[in-house]
């Protein structure tokens, strides 16, 4: 079979049974790369014809191609989808645009068309409740032109915005985004820890309950601190970069540093060894979290977060002991390994094992002044009647990094193992022959879940 024939023969069953295809609401095609230049003109033209026939489609699935300011059928097919409900910009570069900005500086590298195209595609969107806008290779979508755009999405819940230029996304456009309940900043240049506090002050932020903020590199700890206190819906938190966020000099600071009432899941991430792990520890030690119940930090440097958690036998998967990573055999040291959740995992469990091989007390039997037996009770890493659990689990299963991102979403190495493969082989059998049962090769299906990225 040659490659499309299965999406030819779905396009005329939906076409001939226009009652069935009135039915379907999602729709999974076969992913592409973001570089995959040779077959996009047949493929999109290909899903578009599908995406057409199914008139209340509500999400297409696993196939992402880069939008490059330029028209395809894909986009405009699903912009004439009213019930979609979730979609995702791949913003590529564009020759005429890359063209101006070595002429001119932003804004008006857009040209008029370009600009009105792109706001035309949302207008039919009334059910849209999950947009991802990212850029791919200096792609380029203007600040005025984001917020139309969300401005014209009356469901928007649930919105990532990552990877764009300082020129296209900063804090006065953060300060402009519609209200919504999950919001995720991902390597953004231009939103800086003053632009996150004073968004934390504005009405539109008042109804968020999943907040994921991801190498935004936040300086100072009362930025944090502004979030909880103004965020009163906030039920999830995640904080993941490299410096450790300081509490500012000549600060007066009080117990606890950080504080929410209703925080239930904190995801605490951070690379370089700093004070905000002891703050955010005596923070919850001084009932600065009453409502938290689950708490992944896997730059855990010196289990300071593990020991306010509720106590664990057992930390490490058992998935883990078939983990490629590498294994140290001098002492079972994995202080010096590359960080992968694999390490963290061993890290956190070798102090359960530590604190497991010193007696924590000592139950002594004694009747008549007379010593019958005592009995050591061993340590544990933990603090008892904690209500918070430590983990350590992926959201992708299997995956070394403990947070979704992007490549999981993007990344066909997931779809093209060879084990999951299936070329027709099992029907080798068939007396017509080769010619019958081969066809291009299909990968396993492994469904991504966006609101796993809030």
């Amino acid at each position: 079979m040659k490659a499309g024939s299965r999406l030819k023969l779905l396009r005329r069953t939906l076409r001939e049974r226009r009652v069935l295809a009135q039915y379907v609401r999602e729709l999974k095609a076969p992913r592409l790369q973001p570089d995959q230049e040779a077959m996009d003109a047949r493929t999109l033209d290909l899903v578009a014809s599908l995406v057409m026939a199914c008139p209340n489609l509500e999400r297409l699935v696993g196939f992402y191609p880069v939008y490059r300011h330029s028209f395809d059928r894909l986009t405009y097919a699903l912009s004439t989808r009213p019930r979609l409900k979730e979609h995702i910009w791949i913003i590529g570069e564009n020759a005429s645009i890359t063209e101006r900005s070595q002429k001119q500086l932003p804004p008006g590298l857009m040209d008029p068309e370009q600009v009105d195209n792109f706001l035309h595609f949302h207008d039919s969107w009334q059910s849209l409740t999950t947009l991802f806008l990212s850029s791919h290779k200096q792609g380029v979508l203007e600040k005025d032109i984001i917020i139309q755009a969300l401005h014209r999405l009356p469901s928007l819940q649930h919105l990532c915005i990552a990877n764009l230029d300082v020129d296209d996304f900063d804090d006065t456009t953060l300060q402009l985004l519609p209200p919504i309940q999950s919001l995720r900043l991902e390597d953004l240049e231009g939103v800086t820890f003053w632009g996150l506090s004073e968004y934390s002050r504005t009405k539109a932020c008042r109804g968020i309950k999943q907040l994921v903020l991801v190498r935004l590199d936040i300086t100072y700890l009362s930025s944090i601190s502004n979030l909880f206190l103004h965020l009163t819906n906030l039920r999830r938190f995640t904080l993941v970069q490299e410096s450790s966020p300081e509490v500012a000099a000549g600060e007066l600071v009080f117990q606890p540093v950080v504080a929410s009432q209703q925080l239930l899941y904190l995801h605490w991430d951070i690379a370089l060894p700093g004070s905000a792990n002891e703050n955010l520890a005596s923070s919850i030690r001084a009932g600065g979290f009453p409502s938290l119940r689950m708490l992944r930090a896997p730059s855990d440097h010196d289990g300071m977060l593990q020991m306010v958690c509720r106590p664990r036998a057992q930390i490490l998967l058992p998935s883990d002991k078939y983990s490629k990573a590498y294994r140290p055999t001098n002492g079972g040291d994995f202080a010096g390994l590359p960080r992968t959740l694999f390490t963290d995992r061993k890290l956190a469990q070798q102090r359960i094992e530590e604190a497991r091989g010193t007696a924590k007390f000592k139950v002594v039997v004694e009747e008549d002044g007379i010593v019958h037996e005592v009995h050591d009770i061993q340590g544990f890493m933990g603090t008892v009647g904690s209500s918070i659990t430590y983990s350590l689990e992926p959201d992708v299963l299997g995956s070394d990094d403990a947070l979704i991102n992007f490549p999981d979403l993007l990344n066909v190495s997931r779809e093209v193992t060879p084990r999951d493969g299936c070329t027709g082989l099992w029907n080798a059998s068939h007396p017509a022959g080769k010619r019958w049962w081969s066809h291009t090769e299909r990968f396993r299906y492994h469904p991504v879940d966006l609101h796993r990225f809030f």
